[in-house]
């Protein structure tokens, strides 16, 4: 593999695009497309807002934070979102949502939360739009949302309320519950690939930099097969260097070993090897890594 070609992946992915990475292993041609994160929108920077921020950066979203208190719209609240600070209706026109946005209202009050609502429904519905309420006061919502004279249709896709029944309590359960939701929804919208499409579409910067940019010998670990009961799905990535040091995962104990010691051991030879990966076997049973399922890994030395 040829770095310059995966430092043209990230120029693509600077630029907004969803490159695809084409991969060759056993006389057969596999895709990896790098999709770009989907963004979720907090509506409200309350107790909530910050645990869902906090989970939700782990699962590969953009967020943007908006709130019209100067206080609680802050960068020191949310430090690797987008912030804005300012009414809501304005602050979701300024958003220019899309059908692809995930939004989340989660505001102090009934007030806003109308606000909010309206506001979003009047442009293009996003993906997802939930709202953190009692369901009598969702319900309640519903009723004047008709009264503006929105469809059943549009207000029957809001999930009000917000997040999946978990029995949550405490701001970080809830913020578990909607982060759930938010990863439920976003499968369902996911078309099963083709053969020769590898599932996993998540953007690994610090991984897809190291592989392009560093100047030591390394080796990259691409999942082409997964099949049964595995730890990572086809498209998991990871780089290896000559120590067996590594950035990313195929899914860890023996099967990660095994690509490990074969990485190191082509590094530098500017070729590369295909292994497969039993993890129903004595090997794995030893190691308490009983998936029932196997995997097939491309280990590539990159040039």
């Amino acid at each position: 593999m040829k770095a310059i070609v995966l430092s043209d992946i990230l120029e693509k992915l600077d630029r907004g695009e969803s490159p695809e990475l084409i991969l060759s292993a056993e006389g057969k041609k596999y895709i990896r497309r790098f999709t770009k994160p989907d963004r979720l929108i907090l509506l409200g920077c309350g107790h909530v807002s910050i645990d869902v921020y906090r989970l939700a950066r782990t699962l590969d979203f953009e967020i943007v934070a908006v709130d019209d208190r100067p206080s609680f719209a802050t960068s020191e609240r949310f430090p690797e979102a987008q912030i804005v600070c300012g009414d809501f209706v304005s602050a979701v026109e300024q958003l220019g949502i899309t059908d692809r946005d995930y939004v989340c209202v989660l505001t102090r009050g009934h007030l806003w939360d109308l606000q909010c609502i309206r506001a979003v429904l009047r442009g293009t519905e996003p993906y997802y739009l939930g709202l953190i309420s009692s369901r009598g006061r969702a319900e309640g919502l519903k009723e004047i949302l008709l009264e503006d004279s929105f469809s059943h249709e549009m207000i029957n896709r809001i999930h009000a309320p917000i997040g999946l029944k978990i029995g949550a309590l405490t701001t970080a359960e809830i913020a578990v519950s909607i982060c759930a939701e938010l990863i439920q929804e976003r499968h369902k919208k996911y078309i099963k690939p083709s053969d020769n499409q590898l599932v996993q579409t998540n953007v690994n910067h610090d991984l897809l930099y190291y592989l392009a940019e560093s100047d030591e010998p390394r080796a990259m670990v691409t999942v082409i097969m997964s099949t049964g009961s595995t730890p990572v799905k086809s498209g998991s990535m990871m780089a290896v260097n000559r120590l067996g040091l590594v950035y990313g995962t195929v899914g860890g104990g023996c099967g990660e070993a095994a690509a490990i010691n074969k990485a190191r051991r082509i590094i530098g030879s500017g070729q590369s090897s295909v292994i497969h990966i039993d993890l129903d076997n004595e090997v794995a049973a030893d190691n308490d890594m009983v998936c029932g399922g196997s995997m097939t890994v491309l280990i590539e030395d990159i040039t």
